[in-house]
């Protein structure tokens, strides 16, 4: 069986997870759901953020594996998965991108999400600048993040997210063929994705090809809208 590192996207944390990780267990699969420095639990201050942080926290449990891992990352997860794939690219079995933002070298988050007008995201975004991070308008939470989910899951939802400090938005990645490309990449779309809309998920796979694409009838977070079919993919994608 493999060992899955998951690496949830921007203001959420680990518990984004909390459905997918029993569902790849019981496949026999191991699973670490990690809250990013600034997220979750972790109390680093945003200050302090940097995506170069962010790698070396991704990496260091890369390296507490005996065995090369599935990198999964979700939306901005995904810029941070690509730039650990290039400093650790010898721990890495493969990279997956759920619905996730996939950069080419140079390339930031901001340029995409800026451009994507049809996001719900990017229409309620909130910068303080000042401060170093973002937010989101309430009352685009539900419609851009949770369209298809519970209002219990909702619920939990909005009361664990917290600011997203900027680093990994507007950091440019620095990639390279030697590194990030020598690791085989699947992306996992989402087609009623109202965050990163799916036409702006083809941009960017037309833009760095994948070697799979496999997709989703779910919106921007289907870890708590559709855990089943998710982890039937992953299991397929470790199974391959």
């Amino acid at each position: 069986m493999s060992t899955f590192v998951l690496v949830h996207g921007a203001w959420h944390g680990a518990w984004a997870w909390y459905k997918v990780v029993p569902l790849l267990e019981s496949k026999g699969h191991d699973v670490v759901p990690l809250d990013l420095p600034a997220h979750g639990t972790d109390t680093t201050p945003i200050e302090e953020i940097t995506l170069e942080e962010y790698v070396e926290h991704v990496g260091e449990a890369l390296e507490a594996e005996d065995e090369s891992v599935l990198l999964v990352g979700h939306s901005s997860g995904g810029v941070i998965i690509s730039q650990t794939a290039e400093e650790y690219a010898e721990h890495i079995d493969r990279l997956v991108y759920l619905s996730a933002f996939l950069l080419d070298d140079g390339e930031a988050l901001i340029d995409y999400a800026a451009a994507d007008d049809e996001s719900v995201i990017t229409q309620h975004y909130v910068l303080n600048e000042d401060a170093g991070y973002a937010t989101v308008a309430d009352e685009g939470i539900r419609e851009g993040f949770y369209a298809d989910c519970s209002d219990a899951d909702v619920t939990l939802a909005r009361s664990l997210l917290r600011p997203e400090p900027l680093a990994s938005q507007v950091t440019p990645v620095e990639i390279s063929t030697e590194r990030f490309g020598s690791v085989p990449r699947i992306y996992l779309g989402c087609e009623q994705d109202r965050a990163i809309t799916p036409a702006t998920q083809r941009k960017m796979r037309e833009n760095l090809p994948c070697e799979e694409v496999r997709t989703l009838e779910a919106s921007h977070s289907p870890f708590l809208s559709a855990p089943d079919a998710l982890a039937e993919h992953l299991d397929a994608i470790a199974s391959a």
